[in-house]
């Protein structure tokens, strides 16, 4: 038997050779891969959603707003809490409500506990904000949303609101609950006239807040609302709408390449007006792919 030595092999045969045993390995490869089973996506997959946020003092002492996001297996949720009174009791309600509602959201585990989920945060929060008040005057109104796929559940209550931006036009979800809802009431059932209802007063003044002795139920959607692709939602506190009319918000939106530049758009035109008894003002927004 005659042995071939290597260096006696022709170069072109090594490395003809040599690239029959890579092209050998590639298709092993590619029948192993097309034979294993697709990875499965996680049925408790986070949903991944753009979020972004602002917030600016204003003319105030101290921020009384308070305000939270999570991207979570059972839905993005969203908070936000405008605290009223000023000073002390108005940062801790709104922070006591925040903090309750985000970490009772952490025990949801299936999206049929998304309501009832709303409903027991909201009465833990108040419990917990009359509690550490102790008789003292102060609470926060509140608004929370939880996106889990094209479905917004809702809650809110007092005056800070929850928008839908579609197609150039704003959706208003929920009611602010202050005295110009009742006097609108009076005025559709013909007790005062329009012009009664509108030079009233009290018409900004709170009917129904956290932390508030007669607080009344949480307003809760009664369904998810549906929403579309290319949709934005915003949390806002008073002190962002009624700064910023909707041809400004609507400015933001439109000329932002995301949530976040958004926020901090309606943000710097807050703070560009420089008014002089400017509110604290927040916003979160939320972009629906």
């Amino acid at each position: 038997m005659i042995m071939m030595r290597l260096m006696d092999i022709p170069p072109i045969i090594i490395l003809l050779a040599f690239l029959a045993v890579i092209v050998s390995l590639l298709l092993i490869r590619r029948r192993l891969l097309a034979n294993s089973p697709e990875k499965a996506e996680p049925a408790n997959a986070v949903q991944e959603l753009p979020i972004g946020n602002g917030q600016t003092i204003g003319a105030r002492n101290e921020q009384d707003d308070y305000f939270a996001s999570a991207e979570t297996p059972q839905g993005v949720v969203a908070v936000l809490a405008d605290g009223i009174s000023g000073l002390t009791n108005g940062r801790m309600a709104s922070t006591v409500a925040v903090t309750t509602f985000m970490r009772q959201f952490m025990n949801v585990s299936a999206e049929k506990e998304i309501v009832p989920f709303i409903s027991k945060a909201a009465k833990l929060a108040n419990s917990e904000i009359l509690r550490q008040l102790g008789g003292a005057s102060g609470g926060t109104t509140l608004v929370v949303a939880v996106m889990r796929g094209l479905k917004l559940y809702w809650g809110a209550v007092g005056d800070s609101i929850l928008l839908i931006y579609r197609n150039g036009d704003f959706i208003p979800v929920n009611q602010k609950h202050t005295y110009a809802t009742l006097l609108e009431e009076r005025y559709l059932s013909g007790e005062i006239t329009k012009e009664e209802a509108l030079a009233d007063p009290q018409r900004k003044q709170l009917i129904n807040y956290l932390g508030y002795e007669g607080y009344k139920e949480m307003e809760i959607g009664e369904k998810p609302f549906e929403l579309m692709h290319g949709d934005k939602v915003l949390l806002c506190s008073d002190g962002l709408y009624n700064t910023l009319s909707e041809v400004e918000m609507e400015e933001a939106l439109n000329k932002s390449q995301n949530p976040h530049e958004a926020a901090e758009y309606m943000i710097e035109a807050i703070e560009k007006k420089r008014l002089a008894n400017q509110d604290n003002a927040t916003v979160i927004v939320l972009e629906v792919w």
